[in-house]
């Protein structure tokens, strides 16, 4: 894909890779903008993140539909309306209904704080410290219909330090992410990823 795409974020929270999404649109590095921000939760910090950068924000309460479909329909009305070229989940705490992904066929993207398929699911960091290894991660991959399951665009190795607990090896972890995840949408957005069964081929 070339010229200046259009970027829809899923957050239910503080949205710290939000931010680091629309500083790095800001900055040039990625070819598109940040278009729409959609949260579940009305009182998640992010949406106040995404004011302050001057993107638009909707509230879409997962509470107040009749079921996991029927709440991504009206997400994906919402995306569709702002002409989004690629979803990124950014601290999303849902599960994606079967229909959403295949209306956004490898145009989901989600980060995922270890290095899959290692330690997928909630409390990624705090398995990482209690099963003693050495090297933990960041994974940027496309969404299937699967929980932290499709396929791996990029990984950065983040080391498990002796003394790490699970919020020191969080948080070096989360400076990778916030270099990680623009490097992946910049890489979409310049047309340099191509999905092959379960494999991203990434042409730099």
């Amino acid at each position: 894909m070339s010229g200046r795409g259009k970027i829809g974020v899923l957050i239910s929270g503080r949205g710290s890779n939000m931010e680091a999404l629309a500083i790095a649109c800001k900055e040039g590095q990625i070819a598109a903008r940040i278009a729409l921000v959609v949260s579940n939760e009305p009182g998640a910090a992010g949406l106040a993140r995404a004011h302050r950068h001057g993107i638009e924000t909707v509230v879409l309460d997962h509470r107040e539909a009749r079921g996991r479909e029927a709440h991504d329909r009206r997400i994906a009305e919402a995306l569709d309306g702002a002409g989004c070229d690629l979803v990124c989940l950014a601290g999303y705490m849902r599960l994606l209904s079967p229909w959403f992904v295949g209306h956004y066929r490898n145009r989901i993207m989600n980060v995922h704080p270890a290095l899959l398929p290692a330690f997928p699911g909630l409390d990624a960091q705090k398995a990482a410290v209690e099963h003693g290894v050495k090297v933990s991660g960041v994974t940027v991959h496309f969404v299937d219909e699967h929980l932290d399951h499709g396929p791996i665009i990029v990984q950065a190795s983040v080391p498990v330090h002796e003394d790490d607990t699970p919020d020191t090896l969080a948080a070096r972890i989360l400076v990778e992410e916030h270099v990680l995840y623009p490097r992946a949408v910049r890489l979409y957005f310049e047309g340099k990823l191509s999905v092959e069964g379960r494999r991203v081929a990434v042409r730099e």
